[in-house]
């Protein structure tokens, strides 16, 4: 299958968390073609950087054609620049040593490769209409009673 035959599936993600650390959640809005998916999940002890990160994961592991061209907006730095400059693969050279999240990151690596994943950078509260619905979501998961707990989350000693 070559890459213009690929599903082209358009991603908004955000995360937010009350206090960092704190309750947090992760919005998610799934595009393709007339079709559309929101996910989102609430943490109970959490950080927002864990909730960006998590969010771009819940959307990759939610894709059912892989591959598909997938095209990430979120106004998360960390994950853009994670990502896209390249140093989450430098990560994985020294096995993610002294690298925070990296519970998180090697699941969405795992993720990342079974598709084609741009990111592109957009600024928050911009009146983006589907960044100010990631919002919503992931601020609402974080309220939501009985939340899970965050595993993989190492608060610093």
């Amino acid at each position: 299958m070559g890459q213009q035959d690929l599903p082209e599936i358009i991603m908004y993600t955000d995360g937010a968390a009350r206090g960092n650390p704190g309750p947090g959640g992760y919005g998610v809005v799934l595009m393709s073609g007339p079709h559309r998916k929101e996910l989102s999940q609430g943490y109970l002890l959490t950080t927002n950087n864990r909730m960006e990160l998590m969010a771009a994961i819940a959307g990759l592991e939610a894709l059912k054609v892989i591959p598909s061209q997938v095209t990430i907006y979120t106004d998360s730095k960390y994950v853009v620049d994670s990502v896209e400059k390249g140093w989450v693969f430098n990560w994985v050279k020294i096995h993610f040593k002294g690298k925070k999240n990296s519970d998180l990151w090697k699941r969405f690596l795992e993720a990342y490769k079974r598709h084609r994943v741009r990111f592109i950078w957009v600024k928050g509260h911009a009146n983006i209409p589907e960044n100010e619905r990631c919002d919503q979501l992931a601020v609402f998961a974080s309220f939501q009673s009985q939340l899970p707990d965050d595993s993989g989350y190492q608060p610093d000693k």
